[in-house]
């Protein structure tokens, strides 16, 4: 029996819109629905700590998730734990600080007072966020493979085995992981490079549909090579272009 699946895009603290994703999946997939998120849970939407409440819940009461680690969850905890602002892969003069980044919006959804200096920035933010939430994002795994697909945040390397990937590349890279047309080992199933909506490039399916930007969460249902996008009506063929 194929086994059905269930993959929801970058989140960036729209908790409402993943309440939303999460019945939909109960409707067509029942409690017990096996489900992976991709990553990119905070940052720029207005309730990363609900976000993170959310899925810290529902893992408590066993539900079938896994939830991986994207950047913007890395930059969160790397924050946390040492204060640092910025990372190689980032733009030059960006910092995770920065309102294009949407770090502040994610100390604002824990009540940090995002006007302070930034060495009382940080020593606020380790007070206000509970430590169940730092160890939640510092265990994150990187890459989640399931049936015939790899969940990942942003892609990998291509033609290089999986132990060999970097964790800079599977929640950072977009060329040459975007541009690569050749097969990979299993449909490659990630997020991270926002587009207007879903795509299915036939070897890999991008589901970061721009949440963060305030456009549509994405879910994707998976039934071995089929590919449906959830929506309210029902599910929708997801074909490649």
């Amino acid at each position: 029996m194929t086994e059905t699946l269930y993959a929801i895009g970058d989140i960036h603290g729209q908790h409402e819109l993943l309440l939303d994703a999460l019945t939909l999946i109960e409707l067509d997939g029942g409690p017990e629905a096996r489900v992976v998120s991709v990553g990119d849970l905070v940052d720029r939407g207005p309730n990363s700590r609900a976000v993170i409440e959310t899925f810290l819940q529902g893992l408590s009461e066993g539900r079938n998730w896994t939830v991986l680690m994207g950047n913007h969850d890395r930059l969160f905890e790397a924050y946390l734990r040492t204060g640092a602002t910025t990372h190689p892969k980032m733009r030059p003069g960006l910092t995770w600080l920065d309102p294009r980044i949407g770090g502040l919006d994610t100390l604002a959804s824990y009540g940090v007072d995002t006007g302070l200096p930034e060495a009382g920035l940080h020593a606020a933010a380790r007070a206000a966020v509970p430590e169940a939430h730092a160890r939640f994002l510092a265990g994150l795994p990187l890459y989640h493979e399931a049936a015939e697909c790899l969940f990942v945040h942003a892609g990998l390397q291509p033609r290089l085995p999986l132990a060999w990937q970097s964790e800079e590349d599977l929640i950072w890279i977009r060329d040459p992981f975007l541009s690569h047309e050749d097969p990979f080992e299993k449909l490659v199933v990630h997020g991270h490079t926002a587009v207007d909506a879903p795509e299915h490039k036939g070897n890999r399916v991008n589901i970061d549909s721009g949440a963060g930007f305030g456009r549509a969460l994405t879910t994707v249902v998976i039934e071995g090579t089929e590919i449906f996008t959830l929506e309210e009506d029902g599910r929708v063929p997801l074909t490649p272009a």
